[in-house]
């Protein structure tokens, strides 16, 4: 008979598993920061793409995206409020990716392209999800912080 493991809270049993922790925190959140700090850098590039993909009031989108991915960004890499980040980051990624990602329905040349961008939201987005898991559980080396 196996026990009941749903009551057992999840921890990181050794300083060297919190260590690897906070290092694919700084890993995740910082690509996700920088990414956001490139929407507002090649803000023109991003809008005209936003445009193209039929997205309404693009330049706000691509902003607002941009600020929703530095703060989180730096939050999960911070271990703040680790559930509302990592949740924004998912659902941003659940919807966008498809969208703004499609490449089953652009032309030959730019599939490969887009399949990039598609393929690495998605893995972004298994992350998100993974931090999402982990939201509840005390985060070593973490500036703390929650709901």
């Amino acid at each position: 008979m196996l026990p009941d493991i749903a009551s057992i809270a999840l921890q990181f049993e050794s300083t060297g598993a919190g260590i690897v922790f906070l290092l694919a925190r700084l890993l995740f959140g910082g690509v996700l920061a920088f990414m956001g700090l490139n929407h507002f850098l090649n803000a023109d590039a991003m809008t005209g793409y936003a445009e193209a993909k039929g997205l309404p009031a693009a330049r706000v989108g691509v902003l607002g995206s941009g600020g929703l991915l530095v703060a989180a960004g730096l939050a999960i890499a911070a271990g703040v409020f680790p559930a509302i980040a990592a949740g924004a980051v998912a659902a941003f990624l659940l919807v966008t990716t498809p969208l703004f990602h499609d490449f089953w329905a652009v032309p030959e040349d730019q599939q490969q392209s887009e399949m990039t961008g598609f393929l690495k939201n998605t893995v972004m987005l298994g992350g998100a999800l993974a931090f999402l898991a982990l939201a509840e559980t005390a985060w070593p080396y973490a500036l703390g912080g929650g709901l």
